[in-house]
């Protein structure tokens, strides 16, 4: 049985959360815990002399589940010769040897590793012609019927809340088919092929029916992406418009979670209608913040009926009335917001966000990609420079899979044309653009880039991060490329953070022995490049904190063009005039190969310069609600403690 490091939906919660759900601190935890009931269930089918049926699934979530299953069969003997596999889905068309196929994604993953027979592991075929997908389907299907259907289902959860492939609208009994994906699942896939234009429209998938037949179903969700969605497939009504919540009516199904997936639960995120609670600063924060936003009202404005009404009558019993709680919350948000970033010299820093001294900081920015720095924090990063503290950014990665093919093409033609016009003669230029053009031309959607390809690319941003740097008025020697070693495979697919990338992060920081740290905490970034940069960083601090030098060091989080962080959250807000917007949006319009067409657009339409300015004015706007000072808009940041 799985045991959760954090807590289990018990009791009362149940009014709440309509399927069984299991919190974890982490995805690796989770993972492991997931490993050792298969391995349970493979090992109990064993005694008995029984093959062990299991439903697999693709995607992120389960590859830390088949790592484990690897290292538990390689370090600790465990079979699977007994194992018969279903795969859930594939898509349609698609080639087995592909890089974005399925079977080449549980070969490279989990098959090839260990010793389950290839006769047993079954993928949906996606080279069939369409009239024989409805029989194929049908034997699909048959063969699970045949070995007593599935033992154990594992499932992610789509941002719509497909499972499977089984988009909204599926209904209970439909049955394995081929299916058209939903623009937000055809989005969410874009970035494995390189633009929505190369990614599949269709999908072979097991259909509801055939898991909700499972004896026993875990779905796995991890980060705050999903947790908008898990929440509405645990305590919403079941609906064909989330497929995930048919599992409410399935009799032994579980929802395995990370804190960041289960943050939207109301046992998590307002623990006090659940059950009694002890009322700390930051619970009471979040409890009146959230109060004002869903009446609609100013903190100062909120009444003790509004407290007892709204399941706050504790709170209201221990520390009220309304008006104390409310001056008291008001003070501290109010003492976020804060015009000088790096400290305001020669004045009182009690209720600052930032110390006052030394009056002038030393200040290194993070930035994963070659434009989060700009993005997420363009106007902070601006005011640095403008009062005088020595700032210094550092690109962790080129950034080079971002980039058009034809943009790539056009700046090598550059060089050529250059060469051409100053009688430079470059026969190295000249066979470098051909075998670029070559490649280009003759591409297979999905195929990764040869390495001259990756370079130009690598160059473009290097190039559009430099300039966006001179415009904030940094030097040549201000500026830091990384290129951390995770990030150069030439795919979407990244190594895991290694002792080089960490090492490199240290000598920088040492380097500059900085008083301020900036990196990015968006962990929603689709791409996971943020993460691996960030937990770089974390290991590096850690690393470091022995030396005298980081004991000035502050650490603070920014978040990216594709979230902000909660209003409750918020330990330093920075506000920006109408001057300072546009500012900001001319130094992302240094990044031209990011405009007019975005290679990993995500589920968002818009542009990132638009992205961010939306975004800034929304914190802005709730600071306004709650009735602070207006802005035009605001840039948020927390701060990490080591």
């Amino acid at each position: 049985m799985l045991k959760s490091k954090i807590d289990k939906a018990t009791g009362f919660e149940k009014r709440f959360e309509n399927i069984n759900t299991v919190v974890f601190e982490n995805s690796s935890e989770a993972s492991k815990a997931v490993a050792q009931e298969i391995a349970a269930l493979i090992q109990s089918k064993q005694k008995e002399n029984q093959p062990c049926i299991l439903g697999l699934a693709t995607g992120s979530s389960p590859k830390g589940l088949y790592a484990e299953l690897v290292r538990l069969h390689k370090e600790e003997g465990l079979s699977f010769k007994n194992v018969i596999s279903f795969n859930l889905d594939e898509y349609y068309p698609m080639e087995p040897n592909s890089i974005n196929s399925y079977v080449r994604f549980m070969k490279e993953l989990l098959f090839d590793h260990v010793d389950i027979l290839p006769e047993n592991a079954h993928v949906p075929d996606g080279l069939l012609t369409k009239e024989q997908i409805a029989d194929y389907c049908h034997e699909y299907e048959a063969k699970i019927e045949a070995l007593g259907g599935i033992d154990l289902q594992i499932l992610g959860i789509g941002g719509n809340g497909h499972i499977g492939f089984n988009e909204s609208g599926s209904l209970q009994n439909s049955k394995t088919r081929l299916v058209a994906l939903d623009h937000i699942t055809r989005v969410a896939a874009s970035k494995d092929f390189f633009g929505l234009n190369n990614t599949p429209r269709t999908a072979i998938t097991l259909g509801v029916k055939k898991i909700m037949e499972a004896k026993r179903v875990i779905l796995l969700a991890w980060g705050e992406g999903k947790a908008n969605i898990v929440k509405k497939s645990v305590e919403d009504e079941v609906t064909n418009r989330v497929p995930a919540s048919f599992l409410q009516e399935h009799n032994n199904a579980v929802f395995i979670l990370d804190k960041e997936a289960s943050s939207k639960l109301t046992r998590i995120n307002k623990p006090w209608l659940v059950e009694k609670i002890v009322w700390t600063d930051k619970l009471i924060r979040k409890a009146v913040l959230g109060l004002a936003l869903d009446l609609k009202k100013p903190i100062l404005m909120l009444t003790d009926a509004d407290y007892i009404e709204n399941g706050m009558s504790d709170l209201l019993a221990d520390s009220g009335p309304a008006y104390d709680i409310n001056i008291k919350i008001f003070n501290k948000l109010q003492n976020t917001i804060t015009g000088w970033p790096g400290g305001k010299p020669n004045a009182e820093d009690t209720n600052r966000p930032e110390r006052a001294e030394p009056a002038k900081k030393r200040v290194l920015i993070f930035s994963p990609h070659p434009d989060d720095d700009i993005i997420s924090m363009g106007g902070t990063f601006m005011r640095l420079q403008e009062q005088g503290h020595e700032v210094h950014v550092a690109y962790q990665t080129s950034g080079n899979i971002a980039v058009a093919d034809d943009e790539a093409l056009r700046f090598a033609r550059f060089v050529i044309d250059y060469n051409e016009k100053f009688g430079i003669k470059s026969e190295e230029a000249d066979n470098i653009y051909k075998k670029a053009q070559t490649f280009l031309e003759n591409k297979k959607n999905s195929e990764i880039d040869i390495p001259e390809v990756r370079y130009i690319k690598g160059l473009i941003r290097k190039g559009e991060a430099r300039a966006t740097s001179h415009f904030v008025g940094l030097t040549d020697d201000q500026i830091h490329f990384m290129e951390l070693p995770f990030y150069e495979t030439g795919t979407i697919e990244k190594k895991p953070i290694g002792p080089e990338d960490i090492q490199l992060t240290m000598d920088l920081i040492e380097k500059i022995k900085p008083h301020q740290i900036y990196a990015a905490g968006d962990l929603a970034d689709p791409h996971g490049t943020h993460k691996v940069c960030l937990d770089a960083i974390f290991e590096a601090v850690k690393a470091l904190k022995p030396k005298p030098f980081m004991n000035d060091c502050w650490l603070w989080l920014y978040r990216g063009a594709w979230q902000e962080w909660g209003i409750d959250e918020v330990e330093m807000a920075v506000p920006m005039s109408p001057d300072q917007v546009l500012a900001k949006r001319h130094g992302i319009f240094k990044h031209q190969s990011q405009k007019d067409g975005v290679v990993f657009q995500g589920t968002d339409a818009r542009e990132f310069w638009q992205r961010a300015e939306d975004r800034n004015s929304e914190t802005a706007a709730l600071y306004q609600q709650l009735g602070l000072a207006t802005y035009a808009a605001m840039e948020a940041f927390v701060r990490w403690h080591y």
